[in-house]
């Protein structure tokens, strides 16, 4: 074929093609521009699950009656006007593709009245082809009808799915637009019905409601409401109890600059925040708000602007990371908490997910093992970081001696009266009872003081003969660039030709454990990501394995001043709520809990 010049109607829909995917994604642009137009109220109304209908309604600035016939005009836009808006972009929405995209493929007709204005104006468009603008009846702000789409492109419109199916993809896309703003009010209405409508949410309360209205009431009464700012990042949001896991990424929400967005970094950061307190395979929840400065990040690296470009993803990570982590390695017991285990028999809710419980097998390890290699070098941890009984034994009064929080008044897990069937510790407190999981308790305590003494050691083992390394020259020069960070995890590692690297020396903690495949694998995430904490991960597995290994097994009888010395460790050590595995360690039952259960007072 010859090379032609596309007609405008071919173009729009190839643009369409891009743009618009489903009904859902016709929703999302309108709701955006709302959005953008600084609407305190969206009214979106559906027919055939969008299919038939969708109208977006909003009471924002509206449009000017001179400006009304370039809204649906390819490449307008109210929201750039140079290259230096467009490394700045603070709205939602700025190709100026949406609006003519959608027009070519549906019936559309635009009415909006700005605060100027003295009455409303219409336009209309039938498979993109426009008619003149024309006065009209509106408040206040904008509204955009959309009928019928796909109509004039069949191969298109019979890859939807049926309604309903439409239908939930519109729903979860408004929810998580109506999570992204919560100053705004939502309504929705489906083939004439109301579904949901949720009012404007300005206080603390407000917004926990709403979230707890989408993502469920389970998920709001699990949560961990955080807010962590520096100079130029701030991240808020709640993150789940370690011990509400998901057995997918389904309540996984993260907005940047209150844009929803898929990003393999925040994920990523997230990930290895939950790592040492999350079921294998099991996925956390979380909603996550990061702001930062909006030439820090590229918007406009995906059509539907879901994925995105950090100018320094290196320190983004970071910074989600350590907050996140500082914040989890608080979920220790509190007088506050009711602990970490649920109470579903009491309430009878059936919302804890017992099939995801791991079998552990934890009671019926042997005693006694033949170390692997490397673990010698490190076994003196295991005598170190055992609790002994002369450590926050109680004194004769039943009062611990020691043990940090203890010392200023009531301990939050109370004081041992009992072991119940060699597994449980039964402690009483002020106002109600405490049941621990000794061996899961004591696996957190063991775990988190190997880390601490392990902390700054980086022991190292020479090679008597080097292993030599076949890698690709960017492996190599990475290797060669980041020589320092190696050195100070304990690899001894030198270039000898553009593709070929010599392992002279390896953590002693990691041998025999494949140190050249983790060097490997350490390079990739350099190459990839700028750094990696491939090493840390596998030293801290290992940790946990032996802190598996060397915690108070089931049916050994503990005597009052070592379940007492246990519970004091528990209240002073990070992610005490949860064992290595992220089993939960303890629960509180009050006084009133146990009226409930035996009904009294009825």
């Amino acid at each position: 074929m010859p090379i032609l010049l596309l007609s405008d109607a071919l173009i729009s829909q190839i643009a369409a093609g891009e743009v618009i995917e489903r009904p859902a994604s016709v929703v999302k642009e309108l709701v955006e521009n709302a959005l953008d137009a600084h609407a305190k109220r969206i009214e979106v109304e559906l027919e055939r699950g969008g299919c038939g209908l969708i109208r977006v309604r909003d009471d924002g600035v509206g449009i000017e009656p001179e400006e009304i016939a370039l809204a649906l005009a390819r490449h307008a836009t109210s929201k750039i006007a140079s290259l230096d808006d467009l490394e700045s972009v603070a709205t939602l929405g700025f190709r100026g593709e949406a609006l003519p995209s959608i027009a070519s493929v549906s019936r559309l007709s635009l009415v909006s009245r700005s605060a100027t204005a003295a009455h409303a104006w219409v336009l209309e468009a039938r498979a993109g082809a426009l008619a003149a603008p024309g006065p009209a009846s509106h408040p206040r702000g904008t509204s955009v009808e959309v009928r019928d789409l796909f109509f004039n492109v069949p191969a298109r419109r019979k890859f939807l799915r049926s309604d309903a199916t439409e239908y939930q993809h519109i729903v979860r896309m408004l929810e998580r637009l109506a999570l992204s703003r919560f100053e705004t009010a939502f309504t929705l209405v489906h083939n004439g019905k109301s579904v949901w409508s949720l009012p404007a949410a300005h206080t603390a309360p407000e917004r926990l409601a709403r979230v707890a209205k989408i993502c469920g009431e389970d998920f709001a009464g699990h949560v961990i409401e955080l807010k962590h700012d520096t100079e130029s990042l701030r991240l808020s949001g709640w993150l789940a109890l370690p011990t509400f896991s998901r057995s997918q990424s389904d309540l996984q929400f993260a907005f940047l600059n209150g844009r929803f967005v898929r990003d393999k970094l925040l994920a990523g950061a997230v990930r290895l925040a939950y790592q040492d307190v999350l079921f294998h395979g099991r996925f956390s929840a979380y909603l996550l708000y990061l702001e930062l400065d909006p030439t820090a990040v590229d918007v406009n690296a995906h059509p539907q602007k879901l994925e995105v470009r950090f100018r320094d993803s290196r320190r983004i990570h970071d910074f989600v990371f350590r907050t996140l982590e500082r914040v989890l390695a608080d979920t220790r017991p509190s007088a506050e908490s009711a602990g970490s285990a649920p109470l579903d028999w009491l309430t009878g809710s059936a919302s804890f997910d017992r099939a995801a419980q791991p079998n552990q097998a934890r009671f019926v390890l042997p005693e006694g093992r033949a170390l692997r290699p490397g673990e010698d070098a490190y076994r003196g941890l295991v005598a170190r970081a055992e609790f002994g009984v002369g450590e926050g034994q109680p004194d004769g009064d039943g009062q611990s001696a020691g043990g940090g929080q203890s010392a200023g008044g009531a301990a939050p897990l109370g004081y041992a009266i009992a072991q119940l069937h060699g597994v449980y510790i039964l402690a009483q407190t002020a106002d109600g009872i405490v049941l621990v999981d000794m061996h899961a308790a004591h696996e957190r305590v063991m775990y988190e003081r190997m880390k601490k003494l392990l902390a700054g050691q980086t022991a190292q083992q020479q090679l008597l003969i080097p292993e030599i390394l076949h890698v690709t020259p960017a492996q190599a020069e990475a290797a060669e660039t980041h020589a320092q960070e190696f050195a100070a995890l304990g690899f001894g590692v030198s270039r000898l030709a553009p593709d070929q690297l010599a392992l002279r020396a390896i953590p002693s903690l990691l041998a025999g454990r494949d140190p050249a495949g983790l060097v490997r694998d350490v390079l990739s995430d350099l190459l990839e990501q700028g750094h990696s904490r491939r090493v840390e991960e596998s030293i801290n597995h290992l940790l946990a394995t032996m802190a598996c290994h060397a915690a108070v097994r089931a049916q050994r009888n503990l005597s009052l001043p070592e379940m007492n010395a246990l519970l004091r460790e528990m209240e002073v050590t990070e992610r005490a709520d949860q064992c290595n595995h992220g089993r939960p360690t303890w629960v509180r039952l009050s006084v009133t809990d146990l009226d409930r259960l035996f009904l009294r007072g009825r």
